[in-house]
């Protein structure tokens, strides 16, 4: 449901009433094209709605792989405005959400952990907080944090859980530019011009640290792919979900691709982006990407069917995408509310022989995503 198009007055009281943003007010930002400034824009943009940095990739020990999974989540509370007036600096103004995941593809096994706190805004709380001025969030000692090294970024990434069974302790580092989404970073995710974000990419980060399993503490080595996205609306009324994969590519290109969804499983919008090893970026229009199904697996936690086979048609060429383990459906009731699949995947190119891996994201399948 959307307010756009309703006389001013009545769109008001009823975003007031049920905690809408109202877009061209003075209190929610109209999110527009901009240059992207960092260290700057690494950092927390509470006066945005939504925003995550997101890390994702594959990890060996020896003959072992594994996947792992690192997210921050910020929201601005539905009554922020309301609380910017509170002197307090413990005045709940944000939300913070972690969850992390490891796939272990020996066991056949995922784990799944996940943190929610309030957060005042203020970049030096304790337990949880984002800093404004560059990459550094926690949620107690959950913690994912940037620094300058050699011409790039490092990023230190420690999430450990007792009751879980896991933890890890990873150093990613940049072995590439940045890679800004959409246009300069300005990335279309709808029809209507405020279903937009801004989102950059690291891929292709090398990793190395240590990945915990129960009583076994393994040195582990990999690739991974971290995003940055920040916003004010990003879902269509008619969008229930999305599709979503970040692929490093083995000979060091980097592919992305994406559609939001309708619940009949008709396209609403698309996008991504190539960057071949050392080339520029060539980024996607909405009408020149394709998701085409393929084997589905059912959860028999939440009865959601996920296609964990697809066919990607892009411009750079046709892809196919296989999850590595079907098995990896998050449950996120307990913090952001959603029931997602996010796993481990392999690319293909078009004669079937592997090209890559990273990331298959898709949401909306157990229920209506709401953000």
């Amino acid at each position: 449901m959307t307010t756009a198009g309703w006389p001013l007055p009545r769109r008001a009281l009823l975003a007031a009433a049920l905690g809408w943003p109202l877009a061209g007010t003075a209190a929610v930002p109209r999110i527009e094209p901009r240059v992207l400034v960092f260290p700057r824009d690494h950092g927390a943009h509470p006066e945005f709605r939504t925003e995550w940095w997101y890390a994702t990739g594959a990890l060996e020990a020896g003959a072992e792989r594994f996947g792992f999974q690192l997210t921050f989540f910020r929201t601005r509370a539905a009554h922020a405005a309301a609380w910017a007036a509170s002197a307090s600096r413990f005045a709940p103004r944000q939300l913070l959400f972690a969850h992390a995941a490891v796939t272990d593809l020996g066991e056949g096994r995922l784990r799944h952990a996940q943190r929610i706190a309030r957060w005042s805004g203020d970049p030096a709380a304790v337990p949880a907080a984002a800093a404004l001025d560059d990459t550094r969030v926690h949620l107690g000692d959950w913690r994912f944090a940037r620094a300058d090294a050699d011409g790039g970024s490092r990023y230190a990434a420690r999430f450990g859980d007792r009751d879980a069974g896991f933890g890890f302790e990873l150093t990613l580092s940049t072995t590439q530019p940045l890679l800004l989404q959409g246009e300069a970073g300005f990335s279309r995710k709808g029809p209507a011009f405020e279903q937009a974000s801004h989102y950059y990419s690291q891929p292709q980060l090398a990793v190395d640290g240590t990945l915990q399993l129960g009583a076994r503490r393994l040195p582990v080595r990999g690739r991974a792919w971290l995003d940055h996205e920040w916003s004010e609306t990003v879902l269509h009324p008619d969008a229930v979900g999305w599709d979503w994969i970040g692929m490093n590519l083995d000979d060091g290109g980097a592919l992305t691709a994406f559609r939001l969804r309708r619940a009949d499983g008709t396209a609403l919008w698309a996008g991504g982006s190539f960057r071949a090893a050392g080339g520029p970026v060539r980024n996607f229009a909405a009408d020149a990407v394709a998701f085409t199904p393929g084997r589905r697996w059912t959860s028999p936690a939440s009865q959601a069917t996920y296609p964990v086979q697809w066919q990607i048609d892009t411009p750079a060429g046709r892809f196919g995408v296989e999850a590595l383990l079907d098995a990896q459906e998050l449950d996120s009731r307990g913090s952001t509310g959603a029931i997602y699949w996010e796993g481990l995947s392999e690319l293909r190119d078009a004669a079937g022989r592997r090209a890559g891996a990273g990331y298959l994201e898709m949401t909306g399948y157990a229920a209506p995503l709401r953000l």
